[in-house]
């Protein structure tokens, strides 16, 4: 009678997840519908395509619906725990918040019961029937959980539980549906005559098979008679016995085998000894050959499982030495690609950097001319033309002429100036402060006086030379400057040490420089060589007052 029970639901569950292949499009290959094709003709090549969508397709949905399919097909072949696998890997492709996948999880649910109550697990399948509620409440489909919870607690021995079940179906059923009112009032007789053996279930039996009958419902007839074999087997045998074999008639009618089985059960205890012969070694063919097919239906869908995980692995496999082998082939391309580029950039580098040590090199040898040219600029001025200026000047401010002391003079300076090419000059500092006190008194004439004051041994004897020289020359300058162009009458140049400082003040009531005047080569010589000492000079002009300058240099 097992499968008298539960066909409808199997049935259900085809329906609740099947259906929606209508109403929605899968973006996947044939199987899925391969699978559909075969489903009611051919289940082992309906398990094979749905066991190739579920490893091939992308759609989440497909997937959970293609387990549930796999699951009742394993079920149908009583593999419950393979179903029962089945169905919770369905469950975890669906999400309970997306209303589309509602009558997925309601089958998922359904199934699920469905098996425990097969397993004898009637707390867990009442659990995941409770659940089936919330994704479904279609009011024909709860009628249906409704039933099965009921035959739940009849199966657990929960009698109350059981008959309350079954009169919310009669309170909820308000169409006129007589087969859903025989299925329960057939079910409630059972339920109380298990409760109570005393209880007459006869009548609510036999109306419900006289619905049945009337209404042609094959399934419920071979329920009636199984129920009421079971309660005339002590009552009436002789009574029980025409049920049994009445069950036996229609169950090969319906083709269920499980049913068979119960009915030649009934009639091994029921016949008379020597038909229990008879009917003993069909129910042992019958029974040897349904648990060979079903173990050989376990095995062909382990198979089936096996080879689908097989091809998968041997595709991961393949793919992930695909993957490596790229790998190895970018990974090469790159090493390539990075030594090109550092040879590139190595190369760049070198050629920038030959060009600009050559633009380097290049300025530095015209900065090395052209400093070597001021150089000699320098040296022109200040030993030739400095020196010519002042030859001249004492020739013209001196009447009596000292004509050795002339030669001497130009002599010396023919000398230096062939000498101009070398780097030094020949400098003597001795007696430096009577060098300094000629330089400056061969500037006197009748029209211009020159006073000099502090310029003292001590004064110059903590200088070096080439500040000494610098100085000189300095001064050089701004005598012949004066001469030249300030027509001063007057001129005073005062030498004063101040702290680690030495001062020059140079004073005349010339002329002055005019605002704007840019200085000669001379002055501005003149202006590089104290900065030379690290010293300071300025400039102060104011017209008819004459001109001021001021040096400053510290002691070396």
């Amino acid at each position: 009678m097992k499968k008298i029970l539960l066909f409808p639901f199997f049935i259900f569950s085809i329906l609740a997840c099947n259906k929606k292949q209508h109403s929605r499009k899968f973006v996947t290959d044939a199987s899925y519908d391969k699978a559909n094709s075969f489903l009611n003709k051919d289940s082992d090549s309906a398990y094979y395509y749905f066991n190739k969508v579920t490893g091939n397709s992308k759609d989440s949905l497909e997937i959970a619906i293609s387990y549930n399919q796999m699951a009742t097909i394993q079920a149908n072949a009583g593999d419950y725990f393979g179903a029962q696998e089945a169905l919770m890997i369905s469950l975890k492709f669906l999400n309970d918040k997306k209303e589309k996948n509602f009558k997925c999880l309601s089958s998922d649910y359904n199934e699920l019961g469905l098996n425990s109550l097969n397993l004898k697990r009637y707390d867990l399948a009442i659990s995941y029937y409770d659940k089936v509620r919330k994704y479904d409440v279609k009011k024909a489909y709860n009628l249906r959980i409704l039933n099965n919870k009921g035959l739940i607690y009849q199966k657990g021995k929960k009698y109350i539980q059981s008959l309350n079940m079954y009169n919310k179906i009669i309170l909820e059923n308000t169409a006129d549906n007589q087969m859903e009112y025989a299925k329960v009032m057939s079910n409630i007789a059972r339920t109380k005559w298990l409760q109570n053996p005393e209880y007459n279930a006869a009548p609510y039996l036999l109306k419900s098979l006289h619905i049945r009958e009337k209404e042609n419902d094959v399934w419920g007839q071979n329920a009636s008679y199984s129920h009421l074999a079971d309660y005339y087997t002590h009552k009436n045998p002789d009574s029980a016995l025409i049920y049994a074999r009445k069950m036996y008639q229609v169950a090969k009618k319906i083709r269920s085998p499980d049913d068979q089985i119960e009915a030649l059960q009934k009639l091994i205890v029921l016949s008379p000894s020597q038909q229990t012969k008879q009917y003993f070694e069909t129910y042992r063919k019958l029974d040897d050959s349904l648990q060979t097919a079903r173990n050989a239906a376990k095995n062909q869908f382990a198979l089936v499982r096996y080879e689908a995980e097989k091809n998968k692995s041997d595709n991961l496999n393949l793919q992930k030495d695909n993957t490596e082998k790229k790998y190895q082939i970018i990974k090469q391309k790159i090493w390539l690609f990075s030594t090109f580029l550092l040879v590139l950039a190595a190369a760049v580098i070198s050629v920038i950097w030959y060009k600009k040590r050559e633009q380097r090199l290049e300025l530095e040898a015209q900065n090395t001319i052209k400093e070597n040219q001021l150089k000699t600029s320098k040296k022109v001025h200040d030993v030739v033309a400095n020196g010519l200026y002042r030859v001249m000047a004492e020739i013209e401010n001196h009447t009596s002429l000292d004509r050795e002391s002339i030669l001497d003079k130009l002599e010396n300076m023919y000398e230096k100036s062939r000498d101009i090419s070398y780097d030094e000059l020949p400098f003597t500092d001795q007696d430096f402060h009577e060098k300094i006190a000629e330089l400056l008194k061969s500037f006197a004439t009748q029209t211009t006086k020159v006073l000099y004051m502090g310029n003292t041994p001590e004064l110059w004897g903590n200088i070096s030379t080439l500040v000494k020289c610098e100085i000189e020359q300095v001064l050089q300058e701004l005598m012949v400057n004066m001469d030249k162009h300030s027509q001063a009458s007057q001129v005073v140049v005062r030498f004063i040490q101040k702290n680690h400082y030495i001062n020059i003040n140079y004073t005349d009531n010339g002329i002055g420089i005019s605002e704007g005047k840019k200085f000669n080569n001379g002055l501005t010589n003149t202006g590089n060589r104290i900065k030379s000492i690290h010293g300071e000079i300025t400039f102060e002009s104011n017209g008819e007052k004459g001109l001021k300058v001021q040096i400053s240099f510290p002691v070396s």
